[in-house]
């Protein structure tokens, strides 16, 4: 059926809902009805994302039970019925009705769910399928999306979000459930009736903490510095509230300042239109307390609590300098490489693992302290799935992992970035150099100084429907293709093309394999430590644009990234 029919169906058809079929009659604007049509919302390697409302490209129960179908006949195929899957969801519109949509159709299929009774953060989702021995979790979240959007994240029982071969064959089942009326769903007091059903208590949440709390170096430090450490923090209207707070009150962080228009959760997000630590607006209110608390950090949180962002207060200047996710990435790293070997507690063959994209200070830092630094394409599965095939290859092991987006994670209780243990240790880090007279910026400035002034941009294009898909592959295609051979006044040296698996020498022309999963992605190495990679998002209609520069100074990074952005961005334009 080509769009129209398939719309027609959707007004038409009592299979759907009053309400949907009133909200798709309503519409009058062509180009909506075949953006909402035109294809079913994909389901990607991590799962479903999109905005929400009726049809078949739009977040809504009807998709949500197609995919959940899929994943549910994926489930039964490898005998994990009895072992389960735990569903845990964040503060965005329809979220708890999502989530109880996908246990209720798992429920029909026969599986056994296991439910957050509230909004959690996708790293507890993370800890609690390895705690309840589930083969599969669910995370109801758009991350840090606008408002509009919402999602479905798929986790395997390793407690990493799906990476081969289980996200291709999730994918194919998904693929394979076409007709919406035969997907199954039951009642709710049904499946709990038969144990199918069941909500996770608050035994889970104590042992989280547990957790996080355990990746504390230096807990002496905290009561007495924290005395004078004056801390804002904002959840941005997200998950983060309750165990952000909870953590560092345990911790012994006593001046901790919440943004009190950001507190509760809201999934309209009315202080925000996006509701992203990355996002400069998202800030305003949580500088505006930290300068009449005078405040020495500013934390915030994404709605899922996975990213962290901060900022910190320069002494000398009186402002408040922003970090990006590589800076703040890096700080914990530090922190956490040399207080282990100071004190005789780092293992043996340590490992540090970042992304392709993440800032290359992390090679630096690696070299000094003797530890090993595994690269992984860009997301935070691929780190997670390091963890695992650590500890089944006896081969390293796993102390701290970071994404450049906003994304880190201490310790192996969870397999997914961590915004509630990132917000810890950067804490207690800051508590340490307030000890030494120093404050966050203060060792940034030192780690500067000591590996190299390392810089990192991203840019992003937008290019919705139809035709910003087809855009998006024509510039893949082009750089592909025909390989830029300078870029920002850089010698490209060799480009990496992770969908061939190749490696091409640009000087020599020797071609050898990239070394990582198949992925549409192309990093070009170039000269004076310089990178840049481009890849479309696994999300949004967007292709990002990554960079990196190293520097002899902050000001001569700054010219140099901003000299690689712009012409690599006027290349593509």
């Amino acid at each position: 059926m080509n769009y129209k029919e398939v719309y027609r169906q959707w007004c038409e058809d009592p299979y759907f809902d009053a309400e949907t079929r009133a909200e798709l009659s309503a519409l009058t604007d062509e180009k909506e009805i075949e953006d909402r049509f035109y294809r079913q919302l994909e389901f990607g390697t991590g799962g479903l994302r999109g905005v929400i409302g009726a049809g078949t490209n739009r977040m809504n129960i009807y998709t949500v039970r197609q995919a959940t179908q899929g994943l549910a006949n994926y489930i039964l195929s490898q005998n994990g019925q009895e072992k389960g899957a735990a569903i845990a969801y964040d503060s965005r519109r329809m979220s708890p009705e999502f989530a109880e949509e996908a246990a209720l159709c798992l429920n029909a299929n026969g599986i056994k769910t296991w439910i957050f009774p509230g909004l959690r953060p996708t790293p507890e989702l993370s800890y609690a399928v390895r705690k309840l021995g589930c083969i599969a979790g669910i995370v109801v979240t758009a991350s840090h999306n606008p408002r509009e959007y919402n999602g479905y994240k798929v986790y395997w029982e390793d407690g990493a979000q799906i990476t081969p071969p289980h996200d291709k064959n999730i994918l194919a089942e998904v693929a394979k459930v076409t007709d919406l009326s035969r997907v199954k769903t039951m009642d709710k007091q049904e499946a709990a009736a038969q144990g199918l059903y069941q909500v996770i208590g608050p035994e889970m949440d104590d042992a989280y903490m547990e957790e996080l709390k355990k990746q504390s170096i230096h807990p002496e430090i905290i009561p007495e510095a924290a005395k004078e450490l004056k801390i804002v923090y904002t959840p941005l209207h997200g998950t983060g509230n309750l165990p952000v707070r909870r953590v560092l009150k345990e911790l012994g962080f006593t001046q901790v300042y919440v943004v009190k228009e950001q507190e509760l959760p809201d999934g309209n997000f009315p202080t925000v239109s996006y509701p992203n630590p990355e996002a400069e607006e998202a800030w305003e209110l949580a500088l505006k307390l930290a300068k009449e608390v005078e405040a020495d950090i500013v934390l915030a949180t994404d709605p899922d609590a996975d990213r962290l962002g901060v900022y910190c207060r320069d002494t000398k200047s009186g402002e408040y300098v922003s970090f990006t996710g590589n800076m703040s990435g890096m700080l914990i790293a530090e922190y956490i490489l040399r207080e282990r070997t100071a004190g005789g507690t780092m293992p043996e063959r340590p490992a540090l693992v970042e992304t392709i994209v993440t800032t290359d200070m992390a090679k630096a830092i690696a070299r000094d302290y003797g530890v090993a630094l595994i690269e992984v394409l860009t997301g935070f599965k691929y780190i997670g799935e390091q963890i695992k095939q650590f500890e089944e290859q006896n081969s390293y092991h796993y102390v701290f992992g970071l994404e450049e987006s906003y994304g880190c994670l201490a310790g192996t209780y969870a397999r997914d970035k961590d915004a509630c243990v990132a917000v810890m240790m950067l804490c207690e880090a800051a508590a340490y150099y307030k000890t030494q007279g120093k404050t966050l910026w203060d060792a940034m400035v030192d780690m500067y100084e000591t590996y190299g002034y390392y810089k990192e941009g991203l840019a992003t294009m937008t290019l919705k429907g139809i035709d910003g898909a087809a855009k998006i592959q024509e510039m893949m295609d082009s750089m592909r293709n025909a390989p830029k051979l300078t870029l920002g006044g850089f010698e490209a040296l060799a480009v990496r093309d992770y969908l061939a698996d190749s490696r091409k020498d640009l000087k020599t022309g020797e071609v050898t394999a990239a070394g990582l999963p198949k992925s549409n992605v192309l990093y070009y190495e170039l000269s004076e430590n310089a990178w840049c990679c481009v890849r479309p998002s696994g999300t949004e209609p967007k292709i990002k644009f990554y960079f990196g520069v190293k520097g002899t100074s902050l000001a001569d990074a700054e010219q140099k990234l901003e000299r690689l952005k712009a012409d690599l961005l006027n290349q593509e334009s």
